[in-house]
């Protein structure tokens, strides 16, 4: 790492620890030859999720997106929003997993769609009823059935 006051290129950690929630690692270099000290973070590289849309349309994928989603969906309902946000991240740690750089919207939808269930039966209701677009009330009776069903 290159010093930032004389341009050296060794420097020594003097100490390593994780930053903003162990998303970065945060370290503390002393230049081996002016022995100045200075700080670096290290962050993983996150090679970014493109979305396939219905209509063949791309756009980066966007987690506030998902969080969005989820937050209407839970709308009045006992679930935090940290709740939420702790899914919509392993949801996207899922996606970025899958080494696709490319995924349907509708995998997206599926991912975010099984999510809901885990916190609140209504809210994953309320979810499903706009993202399957339940045409009619027999629509929406079969999805309360399937719920019913798996307990």
């Amino acid at each position: 790492m290159r010093c930032p006051y004389c341009g050296y290129l060794e420097s020594r950690v003097i100490d390593s620890r994780p930053a903003e929630e162990g998303a970065t690692i945060r370290r503390r270099r002393e230049c081996l030859s002016c022995q100045k000290r200075f700080t670096t973070y290290e962050i993983m590289e996150r090679l970014p999720l493109v979305v396939v849309k219905k209509d063949g349309s791309r756009q980066t994928f966007d987690k506030q997106k998902v969080v969005n989603g989820m937050i209407r969906a839970c709308e009045k309902r006992p679930v935090s929003v940290s709740e939420i946000q702790k899914l919509a991240d392993e949801i996207e740690q899922e996606l970025q997993n899958s080494l696709d750089r490319e995924i349907s919207s509708e995998r997206v939808g599926e991912l975010v769609m099984d999510k809901p269930k885990e916190l609140d039966e209504v809210a994953y209701v309320r979810f499903a009823s706009v993202y399957r677009q339940f045409k009619d009330i027999n629509t929406f009776r079969d999805e309360l059935n399937k719920l019913l069903g798996e307990d």
